[in-house]
């Protein structure tokens, strides 16, 4: 397992730097103009200028190679210096935002506790629902909570959250007045009160992505667990006397729980990702906010380093799943 572990972070090498190139490229033929929200009144000549002084004015390969020094090197550098005190000297140029001209990656660490609060606690939130829901409707199949699950989930998987996002906001904050409806990104947790402020406020975004979250796990947790269920090794275990919990709950949920895995692994990214509208729609200050603001201005540099974070999710929740189901199935080995 270890063996393979190092052969995919080596293959992931290669990778993330395709990857890279393909992004810079779809943005670099993208029609869009980083002087384009500029005033009408600023001469042709002068805006030229600007573009040359963002770089613009380079070959593409050369602003590509110049992206790959300040981020994987240049950043990594600044990372350590931050981090653990150390001083490697000199004065290395960073990966700057085209509307701030400020570093991308420290407006990304900024923002990153925010999207965490609300994106993080939804995707765990929806976990802990969807994993009971689908073992339990698939053990009760065609139950009337079976019926109810099955509802639920196709509703809240149907349903856009920009659509779910305004509902709540129209119940739970101007009708009922429950909680409020743009969240607060300068609210500092110091106390009981605030904590209690901090909880209010993230009730509603949260529920809105558990909801889409739970209702699409749940699904993947039924139908593989109604898979396991039939298997001769199911009836085995009841024949022997095992008691019906144990057969449920380290027999067949651990067999089960392989493709599931796959869906939640794979849909840490697409939760970031889905996140954009779920943050337009409560005015959450964190990365899909980011991503938006830079994509209507423009800036490619800040589009260019949130869609290859988000690219490197991608792979690293790939190979943790893939580590996992060694780890869940004996019979799975990699060396």
């Amino acid at each position: 397992m270890f063996n393979y572990t190092i052969r995919r972070l080596l293959l992931a090498v290669p990778t993330l730097l395709l990857i890279s190139f393909l992004i810079f490229l779809l943005l670099d033929l993208a029609p869009s103009d980083p002087t384009a929200n500029l005033p009408l009144t600023i001469p042709p000549e002068v805006r030229e200028k600007i573009r040359i002084s963002l770089g613009l004015g380079e070959a593409f390969h050369i602003r590509f190679l110049l992206w790959c020094k300040q981020f994987f090197y240049n950043e990594t550098l600044n990372i350590l210096e931050q981090w653990w005190g150390w001083d490697f000297g000199g004065d290395r140029l960073r990966v700057l935002s085209w509307q701030t001209r400020s570093p991308v990656v420290d407006t990304i660490v900024q923002r990153i506790p925010q999207t965490l609060w609300v994106v993080g606690m939804s995707y765990i939130v929806g976990i802990l629902i969807a994993v009971p829901i689908g073992i339990l409707s698939a053990y009760k199949q065609y139950s009337w909570f079976d019926q109810i699950g099955t509802f639920v989930s196709m509703v809240g998987y149907s349903v856009p959250t920009f659509f779910t996002g305004v509902l709540v906001i129209v119940i739970f904050s101007v009708w009922l007045g429950w909680f409020p409806s743009i969240y607060d990104t300068t609210l500092v947790v110091n106390d009981w009160s605030s904590f209690l402020q901090q909880v209010k406020q993230m009730i509603m975004p949260v529920s809105v992505l558990a909801l889409y979250n739970a209702a699409q796990i749940s699904r993947f947790m039924r139908a593989s667990m109604l898979d396991n269920l039939n298997q001769d090794y199911v009836r085995t275990a009841r024949a022997k006397g095992i008691r019906e919990r144990s057969v449920i709950l380290v027999h067949v949920l651990r067999n089960s729980l392989i493709p599931v895995v796959t869906v939640i692994a794979l849909g840490v990214p697409q939760v970031f990702g889905g996140a954009i509208i779920t943050e337009q729609v409560f005015k959450v200050n964190g990365l899909g906010q980011l991503l938006i603001i830079a994509i209507q201005a423009g800036d490619v540099p800040t589009v260019q380093t949130l869609t290859f974070i988000f690219a490197v999710l991608i792979v690293f929740f790939n190979l943790i799943a893939d580590v996992l189901y060694g780890i869940l199935d004996p019979r799975i080995r990699y060396d």
